[in-house]
């Protein structure tokens, strides 16, 4: 624990206020940091014992201020399991969230869609999630500080608040959906089989990021939800090769609803 308590003594020194929301801001959605206002920005190379972002569209920094005058802070970019971090660094911001005294944490991501009915640019509430094919990022000695050994996953993203993002969700898209992410580990795209696969088992979109860190959200104690903008269809279901660009390019058509999208939602859930 010495390490979380360097991390969290570091941020308590540069920040005196620390806000009841954490929202992870995924790939190509950083431009949502640009609406927060009377910010502290702090370099994740700056603060102790945290990973360090690698991946295009993931700027690395973590901001403090005032969402919609919410108090929120914002994680510019994220770590991913592919870029060579073990899982339980690819979480090590979440569990510092819990330590600062975070109460809900909001999870946004890019992925693939999988559902034949969604399109790209789609803002897609996560109800549920599928990882089976990759190691859980609770493996080893269990931090007891945290939460218990074994973690009931029926509601890891918050039932209550997904209702609560639903109608905000149809005033802002003009639609209301709803599905399951999968979690692949990356960096390869996922191949045509793969997706068939998925879609069989029942997801509706897939990425490579979110399950580790609502796992661990949910053995802290975290209050979750997660959206999903779909920046490409998944392999296989259109004849399209997928590049990082056109993720980053699809993201960036719809940042004007996932802003909204979000300032209402942290407004929602600061009146609760």
């Amino acid at each position: 624990m010495k390490e979380f308590f360097e991390t969290v003594d570091f941020i308590k020194s540069k920040v005196k206020d620390i806000p009841k929301i954490a929202i992870v801001l995924g790939s190509g959605l950083g431009s949502l940091a640009e609406e927060i206002e009377n910010k502290t920005i702090i370099s994740y190379k700056d603060i102790p014992n945290f990973p360090i972002s690698t991946v295009a569209g993931h700027k690395g920094e973590l901001i403090f201020g005032s969402l919609n005058n919410v108090p929120v802070i914002a994680m510019n970019g994220r770590f991913h399991y592919y870029e060579g971090y073990d899982l339980k660094m690819t979480t090590y911001p979440i569990r510092i969230f819990k330590l600062l005294g975070v109460e809900t944490l909001i999870l946004t991501n890019a992925a693939g869609g999988i559902n034949l009915n969604f399109e790209k640019g789609d803002l897609m509430i996560i109800e549920d999630q599928l990882s089976f094919f990759a190691e859980s990022v609770l493996r080893g000695p269990n931090l007891d500080e945290f939460g218990e050994r074994f973690i009931d996953m029926s509601n890891v993203y918050d039932k209550a608040y997904i209702e609560l993002l639903k109608p905000i969700m149809e005033k802002i898209t003009g639609k209301c959906l709803t599905g399951v992410y999968a979690y692949m580990k990356g960096p390869t795209y996922e191949t045509p089989a793969e997706i068939r696969a998925l879609r069989t088992l029942g997801a509706d979109a897939v990425g490579m990021s979110t399950v580790p860190e609502a796992v661990v959200a949910r053995h802290s104690g975290l209050k979750t939800i997660g959206i999903t903008c779909i920046t490409n269809m998944a392999a296989g279901v259109k004849n399209e090769v997928l590049t990082h660009e056109d993720v980053k390019e699809t993201a960036k058509k719809c940042e004007n609803n996932f802003k909204q999208v979000i300032k209402e939602l942290v407004t929602t859930i600061n009146q609760l």
